[in-house]
C-alpha cells in the first residue's frame, strides 16, 4: 500500500547532461542521474511548507499531482512561514522546503535547488518570487504552473521543452505558462528514474553541516552556469569530495 500524505518536490542532475536541448514530448527529461536515495519505493519526501496562505492551495495541488506517481510519496509538513524564514528559505536535511517571498526584480520567477552527495539528493528548496508572481501580470494558473515545475525539478525532472511550445505539462516552458499539472510522460520519467534500482541507504544519510548550511541564496553563490536557454538556466556549485549544489532557474517572461 502506498502512503498518500505528502507535499512535493526534488531535482536530479548530471553535469554532463545538464545542457540538454529542448525536448520533445516523447524524449527523456530526467535532469541527469541524481535521485533521492531509498531502500524501497515509493520514496517518501517531506515538503516543509513555508508558504503564505495564498500559496498553500498551490502547494497542495502540486503535492497531490506529484504524489499520484507510484514511486513518490509526497508528504506535507507544516513549517515556519514568517517573512524572515521565507526570505531565507533555508534547506532542511532530508527534506524539501517550499517558500514564497518578494525576492526582488532579479529576473527569475522561480527556482529549485538540490544539495547532492554521492549521487543522491540530500535536501532541496523551491522558491516562488512574489516580486513578479504576486503582480497582476501573472494569473493563478501561471503561478500554479511555476509551483508545479519547481517542485518537479526537486524530484529530478528537467523540462520537456524550453522553446515556448506547449507540451500540456508544467514541466515545459510554454509561452503562456498555462499548464498547472504534470502529464503522463512526467510520471513515466519518474518511473524510469526511481524504478530502475534501489539504494543501500536512504537520502537522510547526509554529509557535513558546513555543506548542508552553505549559503546558496544569492546568484553569485550559485556557481558556474552550465545551461541557459533564455527561458531557464542551470548553475552548479562544486565542493570538495564530489559534493555539489545544483540550481535550476526559471526566468521571468
Amino acid at each position: 500500500m502506498r502512503k498518500r500524505t505528502f507535499s512535493s518536490l526534488t531535482v536530479l542532475a548530471s553535469v554532463g547532461m545538464l545542457a540538454a536541448l529542448p525536448l520533445g514530448a516523447g524524449a527523456s527529461h530526467s535532469w541527469g542521474t541524481y535521485h533521492w536515495g531509498r531502500t524501497a519505493n515509493p520514496v517518501t519526501v517531506r515538503v516543509v511548507d513555508s508558504m503564505t496562505n495564498d500559496w498553500d492551495d498551490k502547494l497542495a495541488k502540486a503535492r497531490l499531482d506529484w504524489d499520484a506517481s507510484d514511486v513518490l510519496a509526497v508528504v506535507h509538513e507544516a513549517g515556519d512561514s514568517s517573512s524572515k524564514t521565507r526570505k531565507r528559505c533555508a534547506a532542511v536535511s532530508g527534506k524539501v522546503r517550499a517558500c514564497n517571498a518578494p525576492y526582488g526584480n532579479n529576473g527569475w520567477l522561480g527556482l529549485a535547488q538540490i544539495w547532492i552527495s554521492g549521487g543522491h539528493i540530500v535536501q532541496g528548496v523551491a522558491k516562488m518570487n512574489d516580486s513578479y508572481l504576486a503582480t497582476p501580470r501573472y494569473s493563478e494558473t501561471n503561478r500554479q504552473h511555476v509551483m508545479c515545475q519547481e517542485i518537479g525539478h526537486d524530484w529530478g525532472l528537467g523540462h520537456q521543452d524550453e522553446s515556448g511550445a506547449d507540451r500540456d505539462t508544467c514541466m515545459d516552458y510554454s509561452s503562456a505558462l498555462d499548464n498547472p499539472s504534470p502529464n503522463a510522460h512526467d510520471h513515466a520519467q519518474l518511473q524510469t528514474i526511481y524504478g530502475a534500482h534501489l539504494d543501500a541507504g536512504n537520502t537522510a544519510m547526509a554529509p557535513s553541516a558546513r555543506f548542508l548550511n552553505a549559503d546558496a541564496r544569492a546568484q553569485e553563490n550559485w556557481g558556474t552556469k552550465v545551461h541557459d536557454s533564455g527561458r531557464a538556466a542551470v548553475f552548479v556549485r562544486n565542493f570538495a569530495g564530489g559534493l555539489r549544489i545544483v540550481t535550476h532557474v526559471t526566468w521571468a517572461r
